[in-house]
């Protein structure tokens, strides 16, 4: 999920946001995986974090 420096560049405001969430979602995800966090934890940072990014899924 790299975005390279020059698309970055040519971004949206609304695409760096939804770009962000996706990389943060991904960690949550990972961390799930590696059981350093409960499915609790997760479905309640995932949930904070769609919020607060004000990301519609």
């Amino acid at each position: 999920m790299e975005v390279d420096n020059e698309a970055w560049l040519t971004m949206s405001h609304e695409e760096k946001n939804h770009q962000l969430f996706l990389r943060q979602k991904v960690l949550l995800d990972v961390l799930l995986e590696h059981r350093a966090i409960s499915q609790a934890q997760h479905d309640k940072s995932l949930h904070d974090l769609i919020e607060r990014m004000g990301e519609k899924v």
